[in-house]
């Protein structure tokens, strides 16, 4: 079936992502985490924290295109040292790939950010390899210090 994606489909998604617990909400358009290529609406509200983590599967590059909204992007050395950044935004630089092995994160810099990422499938969670080690788990203590610091990185752009 066809899906259209148009501002009500971002306002929707963006909606939903306030109402979550965990500021977020995805809109799947591959059919099972099976699929052997992963497209997804990705809604990020300010609060939300991402570990740093990296895709180690050589075929698992990231792509992502800001639909509205802004977004912080951080790229990170196997120490958690910032070797990157760029601000993603709908009027601006629109969207990044990031090739598999990366440490990334990303931040929501404005309520209403959504983009639309592509990856190979299919969905396997992280290990404990590609979590960064040096940065807290989603929900543990220090996380919110941690969210507080990427976004830092952006305050002055």
């Amino acid at each position: 079936m066809m899906s259209l994606i148009n501002k009500g489909t971002l306002a929707d998604l963006s909606a939903a992502a306030k109402d979550s617990p965990r500021l977020r909400k995805n809109l799947n358009f591959h059919a099972s985490n099976e699929s052997a290529c992963h497209r997804l609406l990705n809604a990020l509200e300010p609060g939300t924290y991402v570990q740093p983590h990296r895709h180690s599967d050589v075929e698992k590059d990231e792509t992502m295109i800001v639909l509205s909204g802004r977004f912080g992007v951080l790229i990170f050395d196997e120490t958690g040292k910032i070797t990157s950044q760029a601000v993603l935004a709908a009027d601006g630089h629109l969207g990044i790939n990031i090739p598999a092995g990366a440490f990334h994160s990303m931040v929501a810099l404005e309520s209403g950010s959504v983009f639309f990422e592509s990856k190979a499938g299919p969905y396997v969670p992280l290990s404990d390899s590609e979590k960064a080690s040096w940065a807290p788990a989603e929900g543990e203590p220090g996380s919110e210090a941690y969210l507080t610091k990427m976004v830092a990185c952006f305050n002055e752009v």
